[in-house]
């Protein structure tokens, strides 16, 4: 899910919340029911959500899979917590990790999401 979410960060869960198109959802892989998977959900398709990660060289999603079943959507992620990168010895590097460790996870139609990523470059 790079940019989004990189190794190590946390999610806090909102388990039953209504799915919306752009949602990070947590998914039960379709093919192995023991593996979790995070991916944000595109659109509603006849057989369930249609989910891909926001790092295109990775296929391990709906184009691989197809849709998701409403039974296997577990989660929709609320908040992402980033942990530090090792110890900071200064208050400069602690107050940048506090701005940027605790992050929403808005639902943002894909058009958006694709412009905001345009502009951030």
């Amino acid at each position: 899910m790079l940019p989004t979410l990189r190794p190590g960060d946390r999610l806090v869960l909102k388990y039953g919340s209504r799915v919306r198109p752009g949602a990070v959802v947590v998914v039960r892989h379709p093919l192995q029911h023991d593996l979790l998977i995070v991916k944000r959900a595109v659109e509603r398709r006849p057989g369930g959500w249609w989910v891909v990660g926001d790092n295109p060289q990775v296929r391990n999603d709906s184009r691989e899979f197809g849709p998701v079943p409403d039974d296997l959507v577990v989660a929709r992620a609320w908040v992402r917590l980033r942990p530090p990168r090792g110890p900071q010895r200064s208050l400069r590097p602690v107050l940048l990790w506090v701005l940027s460790a605790v992050r929403p996870l808005v639902a943002l139609p894909p058009a958006s999401r694709s412009a905001a990523r345009l502009r951030a470059r």
